[in-house]
């Protein structure tokens, strides 16, 4: 099969054509037919006229003494009476010397008939008429030749050549308008080519409108747009595994080779406790990564809805904070998402709470309009409006000189605004008097 009948633009000719075909050869013949039909009907009735005048000629006793016929019709020259004994009493001049046109006569109350006969010298199409009621009356033929457009196939072969030439032109526009129809597609395809893994910050152009081209160029461009933060979530994490793991895994290498070279000064239950506290710190680390690189990718699908205040109250009662957790939670307040997920951005936050707070935490839950709120406060130090957007950058510290121990992975603020924007929320600081609030918006559902 060649590459034209293989393209779709081809097979959608190929189809149209054919179906032009099935339709146009049939009708086609059809009309043929019926033309004939139709020509055939007009020739009898063109012979039936003549030979009804000569029959009433006859009964009324017009005929010429010498038995010649005037012709009535110049097509039909061909005028026979009959008599019932089979003699041609009178003829026109044109059947003078032609035996009897026809044996065919009107019997059984018919008084006419029509048919197709053929002579020595060629075809004709007759109509007999019966002069009296009688069967011992005379029969008046009259007869012509066959026209040229019956006598031929030219009717058929003009009918098949009109069918054909419908058939080609419905191919040709087929392909022109099919053509036209893929040539964003076409556009679609190029621009698709032209993306690379390097850079899939492309998109390629949407059409306008409704019609499947537009949606299915939307689709292309939402597609581009996921593969191209999965692509980034990988950069990132390399870059941020290799950046944040090197410092443990270099002070561990440390202090193990530090034993290896001292052993006899070396205490073995404090480098245990070291190598230890190092090793989770590493594994927090790599926890915290391996999240943020799977949040809002299909390995995540079993969204459910979540209740937000039991959600709040399943996890303080799972924690055993030094600073007291205040709670005030209104129920009902349900958003669809993964539980697991969002038990994580209320640790996260109440971790971050509790490192920063003086006195107390307050957690609140509450619904604003279709929005689902869950707010967590302390009354520690501020937060500049400068930093608010900052801190929730991966391993952004505020507070340089307080240790990676006490501050967590540095990764936390970072999960939870993925997490909030993998659920079409966001999570953002705002103004709070005397400490620092931080507010989770969800969609709401009923």
């Amino acid at each position: 099969m060649s590459l034209w009948a293989r393209s779709l633009r081809g097979r959608v000719t190929i189809i149209a054509t054919a179906i032009a075909a099935l339709v146009f050869i049939p009708v086609a013949v059809a009309a043929g037919v019926m033309a004939r039909a139709l020509v055939t009907s007009g020739v009898h009735r063109d012979t039936r006229d003549v030979a009804e005048q000569v029959a009433a000629e006859l009964r009324e006793g017009r005929l010429a003494p010498d038995g010649s016929i005037a012709v009535r019709d110049p097509a039909v020259d061909l005028i026979q009476v009959v008599a019932a004994d089979g003699r041609i009493v009178a003829t026109s001049d044109a059947a003078r010397n032609l035996p009897r046109l026809s044996r065919a006569e009107p019997r059984g109350g018919v008084q006419v008939v029509s048919t197709r006969t053929c002579l020595p010298s060629e075809c004709v199409y007759l109509s007999a008429v019966r002069v009296g009621a009688g069967g011992g009356d005379p029969v008046v033929y009259a007869a012509r030749s066959a026209p040229d457009i019956l006598a031929s196939h030219s009717l058929e072969v003009i009918t098949l050549a009109q069918a054909g030439a419908l058939i080609v032109l419905t191919g040709w526009a087929t392909w022109l308008v099919t053509g036209r129809a893929l040539r964003p597609v076409a556009t679609l395809r190029a621009e698709l080519d032209a993306v690379e893994a390097s850079d899939l910050s492309r998109r390629v152009t949407e059409p306008p409108g409704e019609d499947e081209l537009a949606q299915l160029a939307r689709s292309v461009n939402r597609t581009l747009a996921r593969l191209e933060r999965s692509a980034e979530q990988q950069r990132q994490f390399a870059s941020d595994a290799s950046h944040e793991l090197r410092t443990p895994i270099a002070g561990l290498r440390a202090q193990l080779e530090s034993a290896q070279l001292y052993p006899a000064e070396t205490d073995v239950e404090s480098l245990v406790k070291s190598t230890l506290r190092d090793t989770d710190r590493l594994e927090a680390i790599i926890s915290d990564l391996l999240l943020l690189a799977r949040i809002g990718s299909r390995m995540d699908t079993a969204h459910e809805p979540v209740d937000l205040a039991c959600l709040v109250r399943q996890e303080l009662a799972g924690r055993g904070d030094t600073v007291p957790v205040r709670a005030d939670l209104a129920d009902g307040v349900v958003v669809r998402g993964v539980r697991l997920q969002l038990a994580r951005v209320l640790a996260n936050l109440l971790d971050n709470a509790q490192r920063h707070a003086e006195t107390g935490v307050r957690v609140s839950v509450s619904r604003e309009g279709d929005t689902a709120v869950l707010a967590v406060e302390n009354d520690g130090a501020q937060i500049a409006p400068a930093d608010r957007e900052r801190i929730f950058e991966r391993f952004t510290r505020l507070d340089a000189a307080r240790s990676r121990d006490a501050g967590g992975t540095g990764l936390g603020l970072a999960i939870a605004r993925d997490v909030a924007m993998a659920h079409r929320g966001q999570v953002r600081v705002e103004d709070c008097r005397g400490g620092a609030r931080f507010v989770l918006r969800l969609p709401a559902v009923e």
